[in-house]
């Protein structure tokens, strides 16, 4: 005969065997999954290439939060370089790869394109809505306007890509992630510590990996966007040959490769990219 409160459905042979669910992560858990369910929600299609992409701002936000950073930006950097000549080198340079951007009347971006009087850091980098950057360190070092072309493309993709938006988007699921990590963590048997090193290691991790993604496919945007406005890709193979010699014999690496892939594998990404796009070869009469 069952004698009740003692079968397996929780009767008193259980009282004292069994420990309660640790509140804290539950809390962890209702966290982690607000944070992937908001950062999934925050779904927009990119007007130039189609993609679906995570991204919680417009366009136009883009484009306010870059102009809002440049003046800054500028300023850590020198400001406008003065030679007017290199400067009409790099804004006519930028013209045609706009002109070259595959379904670029969707382009809903505002480029402009800066030379900074930076002397020392070696560095192109671009800020959300088409605000464009390249230091006199890294101008001067390029042998040729095929090599500039390559670099300010680069900066092009990041742009057309989103990369700017979709790493705010991240970085907000990152921070939920760590929130999550912290609060599962933080007790008396990890402590604070522990925890903080815990959560730590996750937010670099996730912002490493799609960080090299990013660059990644940027490379193959200059690659496109070079030979579409008439310039040699392979330029852009002496673009990483210069930075990886500017980082030679144990030197601090350029700023522009600080957070990139390795030389060797950026490399194969652009000849990989000109097999992909110009299977039957490059046209001929490409500018070096």
């Amino acid at each position: 005969m069952t004698q009740f409160g003692r079968g397996p459905f929780g009767g008193r042979g259980d009282r004292g065997s069994r420990r309660g669910i640790n509140p804290r992560l539950v809390i962890a858990g209702v966290v982690a999954l607000f944070a992937i369910i908001s950062f999934l929600s925050m779904r927009q299609i990119n007007p130039i290439t189609g993609k679906v992409q995570h991204v919680s701002m417009s366009p136009q936000d883009e484009i306010a939060l870059g102009l809002q950073a440049m003046p800054e930006m500028m300023q850590m950097h020198g400001g406008e370089d003065r030679d007017s000549a290199d400067q009409r080198l790099v804004d006519a340079i930028g013209a045609e790869l706009l002109r070259a951007i595959p379904n670029g009347e969707n382009n809903p971006y505002q480029f402009e394109f800066h030379l900074l009087a930076d002397p020392q850091t070696i560095n192109a980098f671009a800020l959300p809505g088409g605000q464009v950057f390249i230091t006199r360190a890294l101008f001067d070092k390029l042998q040729t306007e095929g090599q500039l072309a390559g670099v300010l493309a680069h900066e092009v993709g990041h742009v057309i890509e989103r990369h700017g938006a979709q790493r705010m988007a991240k970085m907000g699921l990152t921070q939920g992630l760590v929130g999550a990590v912290a609060v599962g963590a933080s007790d008396s048997q990890v402590g604070a510590q522990q925890a903080a090193q815990l959560a730590s290691a996750v937010a670099q991790l996730v912002n490493l990996k799609y960080g090299r993604e990013d660059e990644l496919e940027s490379d193959t945007w200059g690659v496109i966007l070079a030979a579409n406005a008439g310039y040699d890709p392979r330029a852009m193979i002496g673009v990483m040959d210069i930075l990886e010699e500017a980082s030679a014999g144990g030197q601090k690496p350029p700023e522009f490769m600080s957070t990139h892939p390795s030389h060797g594998n950026r490399v194969e990404r652009i000849k990989s990219a000109i097999e992909t796009y110009f299977p039957d070869g490059l046209p001929s009469g490409l500018r070096p």
